[in-house]
């Protein structure tokens, strides 16, 4: 089991550096901190919500309720850092500064998922490519794992698929 373990944190340890390394080309050096910028505290995601929220007026409770579970998934995704406290990866110089310390889940990755989701249903067609370009770059900066992608990605649908009903204006269904 434990040589499982190992080969895991290998390939994850391989691909950041991997993905880093991309980040030696000042336009996706670039690109990636911008987008790591953007989608610090979700707050790409919560400014979208909230214009959408303005220029729909028709949707706008499902707009400031996508917004919210958006809000929720990332504060999630603190909590469970907290739990958890994998350190950030170490065998990478970064290319952007992190308000913490702690690599798993990727808040960014949760954020942007859950944001997808939700205004993918409200027909943000755009919301999907930009929420993968914004998981990416925070493999590209070296700030986390693709574990910590993943999980943050998966936490996000997980919170906004259980949101689903809610946003919508009914009950929350499972």
């Amino acid at each position: 089991m434990d040589h499982h373990l190992d080969h895991r944190d290998g390939m994850d340890h391989r691909i950041v550096s991997a993905l880093r390394a991309c980040g030696g080309d000042p336009r996706v050096a670039g690109a990636a901190r911008a987008l790591s910028f953007v989608g610090e505290h979700g707050a790409l995601w919560l400014a979208a919500g909230l214009a959408g929220a303005a220029a729909d007026g028709a949707r706008r409770g499902a707009w400031l309720r996508g917004t919210a579970l958006t809000a929720g998934a990332h504060l999630a995704s603190m909590g469970v850092k907290r739990v958890v406290r994998r350190p950030r990866p170490a065998h990478v110089r970064p290319l952007v500064p992190t308000v913490g310390r702690h690599s798993f889940p990727s808040s960014h990755a949760t954020s942007a998922v859950a944001a997808a989701v939700v205004f993918g249903t409200l027909g943000v067609r755009a919301a999907w490519p930009v929420a993968a370009a914004v998981c990416l770059s925070r493999l590209v900066t070296g700030v986390h794992y693709p574990s910590d992608v993943a999980a943050g990605a998966a936490l996000g649908a997980l919170t906004a698929r259980l949101g689903a009903g809610w946003m919508r204006g009914g009950a929350a269904r499972g």
